[in-house]
């Protein structure tokens, strides 16, 4: 497997940043946007009301090695040192001009339903458990 980078530093390097580090850059409410690897993800995080870290992707540009995968590991990794213990997952792949036909089979046969979600719209949904 390539080794994939965010930005320029490696996921491993990620999982070691402290709690106030993802306060800081990643835990902001805002869309950033994140090079993994070739893609370009147009995300956004943050810890809801309801004690869930939020992880809401609206745009993934090329890749396919393995964008998912990293982002679930680096989230979950997130929500374990913020003793979070549901991550609320929201992948905006409704709409698109350009649909990505793999991402959408990879989304349902991993769980994700279609479902209205409040202030967003019709998205990709699903709740993961923080083991």
């Amino acid at each position: 497997m390539a080794r994939l980078n965010i930005e320029g530093v490696s996921v491993n390097e990620i999982l070691e940043w402290s709690v106030e580090y993802f306060d800081e850059l990643v835990l902001i409410d805002e869309p950033i946007v994140l090079n993994i690897g070739s893609a370009e993800v147009l995300g956004q995080f943050a810890v809801s009301d309801e004690n869930r870290l939020v992880v809401e992707l609206a745009q993934i540009d090329g890749g396919g090695e393995g964008v998912l995968p990293t982002i679930t590991k680096i989230s979950k990794h997130i929500a374990r040192i913020k003793k979070l213990p549901e991550i609320e997952c929201i992948v905006h792949a409704i709409n698109c001009a350009e649909p990505n036909l793999k991402l959408r089979a990879h989304l349902v046969k991993s769980g994700f339903e279609i479902k209205n979600v409040p202030g967003k719209g019709d998205a990709y949904y699903k709740i993961l458990a923080v083991t």
